[in-house]
């Protein structure tokens, strides 16, 4: 009897295990009771559930329930009606999953390369000692710039552009620099750059700076070291044996210096003379020296590792020299050569772009792209050999596999003196048809050193040329004050030296109708106002619906918006008067922007004879005359006053880049077309 109480008690020990559910109660009605001895053994409510033995139990009256053990769980999940839905589920799982991965590849396969910081919006260039004074000593300086980022971020600008601010004499506007790591004094400290750093990264600009590593200030250590013959420095420079009898040097050859007469110079504490392309108070840097290329590069990791994005490397062209001494060829032969004093009466073969420059180049551009490893962390480059033919300037882009700039700065739209639709037409058209396939463009239409644009084409000319500029494909560079018109000053009062042409393009920046323009609480300016500054300023024009700062800011949002302007295609048109007419337009959609610019007098253009598809009737997105802003106008018959523009838009099918006639008049940098249906760009056109 003992015996058999003991294996009673083990069943329902075994029953009481499989009925307990964890807190969970499957049903109040079947709550665990102790098992009554007299129930038979066999019961089918107990041995269907609790008994687990070599017998498999029958399920055919058991429904699931919760916490049920995993045997019984195994035997409900292999049913059908509950395999054949988990499996279905499953299966649609991983086929999803696969299809998302592939849709994701696809879409990163044929996505066009994204466009960088750099390329993505206008860059704004700055003199820094004309653009905002704070410590009121009529100098601007970093922390003035700081002041003014929100005006900055107002024109929708991407890229701030500095111009030289290093330690340095006041020849050649700062380019004879005494310290490529220190402030100077007039623009503030290495806390104030810091700073100013700091700050346009935080309105989400970006920065790139002028590195002028041609030559230095004659003031500088290395300078002072190498005329003493010290170490290494001894060849930091360019010496040669002259001859200096009675005050008078005879120099080695007949090289000249871009501002005229001898490139070289006697030194009589090394007795020798040095060479330089520019000022006496400039010598050119040996970068034939190891030793050279090497503070070079140490010298832009420096501003690289504070924070800069990018530089604007300038005078590359003159980086190396033949290192023959033989006489350049003068222009005119028959000119006596003791006559020959100005840079242009020679051709200088031996002393600009000589092989081995691009190499030094290429060497800018590994240590850029050393820094570009981190995301988003992109530096920029770009180079200036203003005076160079457009052949020799797009070099800089490199080779297809070989890199160099992103972009040589293209200023040849700065050359312009006199309005001419024909003259605009041959600059664009020169560029884009030189430039290496694939590479990014550039436009300017001003800059430090050259004449403002107001000044150059007249005030009727400043709104057509901004928008000239920002609907060009490529980057569009502004300097401070083209987009309000500023314009030269007539003199100048200044006891430094200075190349004077260049000198009334610097006035500082116009703000308001205060004292000094807004520029300055001091009593003097380091140069004169402008005095048409009581009616062309920042404040006065952005109260103003038809002022060029205005129709400047629109037409900024309009290029930062549309893809027509940022990735489209290009296509001019010819026509038989003063105007320049082009469109932009893109692969997968049917608008088109229409822009024409008229640089003559009042005229009526017939559009219908350039574009015989176009239709009749073409709505005015922009115009240099608000009041037509979103009217219509008749494609047969557009009448356009003197220095008029508009963006016209229209719908067609039928883009000029696809037709046959217009294949060779059409550019386009990076393809994309546009999909509408999942509103995204692809390169599979």
């Amino acid at each position: 009897m003992a015996e058999e109480k003991s294996k009673r008690d083990s069943i329902g020990m075994s029953l009481k295990g499989c009925r307990t559910n964890n807190g969970f109660v499957h049903n109040e009605d079947i709550l665990e009771k102790d098992p009554d001895p007299s129930s038979p053994g066999d019961s089918p409510q107990h041995s269907a559930v609790g008994i687990l033995g070599p017998e498999e139990p029958d399920l055919k009256d058991i429904q699931p329930y919760a916490g049920m053990p995993k045997e019984v769980l195994f035997r409900f999940s292999s049913q059908a009606r509950y395999r054949v839905p988990r499996e279905v589920l499953f299966w649609l799982t991983v086929t999803s999953v696969l299809v998302l991965i592939g849709a994701t590849v696809a879409i990163i396969a044929i996505s066009p390369k994204c466009l960088d910081w750099w390329q993505a919006g206008p860059m704004y260039q700055i003199y820094p000692r004309s653009f905002k004074d704070s410590d009121k000593d009529g100098n601007g300086d970093l922390k003035g710039i700081q002041d003014k980022l929100d005006y900055i971020t107002t024109l929708n600008i991407k890229t701030v552009w500095i111009t030289s601010f290093y330690k340095s004499s006041l020849k050649d506007f700062r380019h004879g620099i005494e310290d490529f790591r220190e402030i100077d004094p007039i623009f503030g400290t290495m806390k104030d750059f810091e700073n100013l750093i700091a700050a346009i990264h935080d309105k989400g600009l970006k920065l790139i700076i002028d590195f002028i590593p041609n030559h230095t200030s004659d003031k500088h250590a290395w300078f002072q070291l190498s005329r003493n013959w010290t170490g290494k420095y001894t060849d930091y420079y360019i010496w040669h044996d002259c001859l200096h009898e009675n005050g008078t040097t005879t120099p080695p050859n007949n090289w000249l210096s871009v501002y005229g007469n001898s490139s070289w110079h006697f030194d009589e504490i090394r007795n020798q003379c040095y060479f330089h392309q520019f000022t006496k108070e400039q010598p050119d840097l040996n970068f034939r020296n190891p030793d050279v290329q090497e503070e070079i590069k140490e010298i832009i990791q420096f501003w690289l590792a504070k924070g800069v994005d990018g530089f604007s490397f300038e005078a590359v062209k003159f980086l190396l020299e033949a290192e023959h001494l033989r006489n350049e060829i003068q222009v005119t032969e028959t000119q006596i050569p003791d006559t020959v004093t100005q840079y242009s009466e020679l051709y200088h073969d031996f002393t600009t772009t000589q092989v081995g420059m691009h190499d030094i180049v290429r060497n800018f551009r590994h240590i850029m792209d050393q820094y570009s490893r981190e995301p988003g962390r992109y530096r920029f480059m770009g180079t200036e050999a203003y005076g160079d033919s457009i052949d020799n300037t797009v070099m800089y882009y490199g080779l297809p596999f070989i890199q160099e700039a992103d972009f040589p700065f293209n200023d040849y739209l700065t050359r312009l003196d006199t309005p001419s639709g024909d003259r605009v037409f041959e600059v664009i058209t020169s560029w884009m048809e030189h430039i290496p396939e694939g590479k990014w463009p550039n436009w300017m239409i001003g800059g430090s050193d050259r004449a403002r644009l107001t000044s150059r084409l007249g005030k009727e000319y400043v709104n057509i040329m901004n928008m000239l500029l920002l609907t060009l494909p490529g980057t569009p560079i502004t300097y401070y004050g083209e987009e309000i018109g500023m314009g030269n000053i007539l003199a100048t009062n200044i006891n430094e030296s200075y190349d004077v042409d260049t000198l009334l393009s610097k006035s500082p920046m116009q703000w308001d109708n205060s004292s000094n323009a807004g520029f300055s609480e001091g009593n003097n300016t380091w140069l004169p106002t402008n005095l048409d500054y009581h009616t062309v300023n920042v404040d006065v024009q952005k109260t103003l619906p038809r002022s060029a700062l205005k129709l400047y800011q629109e037409l900024s949002l309009l290029h930062a918006n549309e893809l027509l302007l940022s990735r489209g295609w290009f296509c001019y048109l010819r026509t038989e008067n003063h105007s320049v007419v082009y469109t932009r337009e893109l692969d997968g959609t049917d608008r088109v922007f229409l822009i024409i610019l008229n640089f003559g007098e009042s005229s009526l253009l017939n559009l219908k004879e350039v574009i015989s598809k176009i239709p009749t009737r073409a709505r005015i997105r922009l115009s240099t005359n608000s009041a037509n802003k979103g009217s219509e106008v008749d494609t047969h018959a557009i009448t356009l006053d003197k220095g008029e523009g508009l963006i016209l838009e229209y719908n067609t099918k039928d883009l000029l880049h696809l037709q046959t006639d217009f294949r060779d008049r059409c550019f386009v940098s990076n393809r994309a077309c546009y999909s509408s249906v999942f509103n995204i760009l692809y390169s599979l056109c």
